[in-house]
């Protein structure tokens, strides 16, 4: 592991993470519609695809960049919970038989395999349109200033738009079966997952009033480096990472002949490559003090995750 990890930032991030998470899922738990309302099988499908499992490093981002910016309060939750919709509707749609035409997500089955396919697309598409009815409505409720929650909601939309998540699965799907390049593989990843990191990070800052320019671009600059590493390691988790810990098939990227970093560089050479890009994201959060500790670990996380 590299040297630019300290010890003290993972135990940081492990302080916090329980917390944070916790927080994220009363968030949403608060914005989704209850079970029983009506149309109650679509909101017990929203609810089924987004609550009580996942990672949330979206939302986590969220709150450890506020919290690195001295923003810890309710400004943070609007964002954090809108993020986290996005995601669950682009997994969700992502699973379909029309894209990957996955079975099992986060140990259980997929929403189209639990419900229906019309259900499931229906899902996404409602997620989608409460993450910003949430962001703006949430944020507007906790105070924050009309210019504010402007930038918010355009930063949230050009990230999934077809210059950021949806661009980067169209990117995905014309690449199957065919052999890219790195860069080409770069640029796919930078929109299809780097862009809803980027916007996690953007949104932590938005809500925390920041307008400094070389605070801003650094923390850019340090979701750009964790983004890619993020998606390299997993690249190198669908070839040896544990199923049981994935909660999806190992292996699915080549069984359906998808370019990842590890097809075209090699596992060791991958796996290298993602720790210098978390290196670099600690780097670009010198400028900052202790209080951005967590944001540190999140990049060590990154790469060292099992799942």
């Amino acid at each position: 592991m590299s040297a630019r990890f300290n010890p003290t930032h993972l135990e940081a991030l492990e302080a916090a993470l329980p917390p944070l998470r916790e927080r994220a899922e009363r968030a949403l738990e608060a914005a989704l519609p209850a079970a029983d309302a009506h149309p109650s099988r679509l909101h017990e499908a929203m609810r089924y695809a987004v609550l009580g499992s996942g990672k949330r490093l979206r939302p986590v981002l969220v709150y450890a960049t506020g919290s690195a910016l001295g923003e810890d309060g309710e400004a943070l939750d609007a964002p954090a919970a809108a993020v986290e919709m996005i995601h669950a509707y682009s997994l969700v749609h992502d699973d379909l038989p029309a894209m990957d035409d996955d079975d099992w997500r986060r140990g259980q089955p997929t929403c189209h395999r639990a419900y229906d396919e019309p259900t499931a697309i229906l899902v996404g598409d409602a997620l989608q349109s409460l993450a910003f009815q949430t962001l703006v409505h949430g944020s507007e409720t906790a105070g924050v200033p009309p210019a504010a929650q402007a930038a918010m909601a355009s930063s949230l939309a050009w990230a999934v738009g077809s210059r950021g998540m949806v661009g980067g699965q169209a990117i995905d799907l014309s690449a199957v079966g065919r052999s890219l390049d790195a860069a080409e593989l770069e640029d796919m990843h930078i929109h299809k997952t780097g862009a809803l990191i980027r916007a996690s990070v953007q949104l932590g800052a938005l809500a925390s009033g920041v307008t400094d320019e070389a605070t801003r671009s650094a923390l850019d600059r340090y979701a750009k480096c964790i983004g890619l590493a993020f998606q390299i390691h997993d690249d190198v988790l669908d070839v040896e990472g544990n199923p049981e810990a994935l909660g999806k098939e190992q292996g699915a990227d080549a069984a359906r002949d998808k370019p990842t970093y590890p097809s075209i560089l090699g596992l060791d050479a991958s796996r290298e490559l993602a720790e210098r890009l978390a290196s670099d994201a600690v780097e670009a959060l010198d400028g900052l003090d202790a209080s951005a500790d967590c944001l540190r670990g999140l990049a060590a996380f990154c790469i060292q995750r099992q799942a």
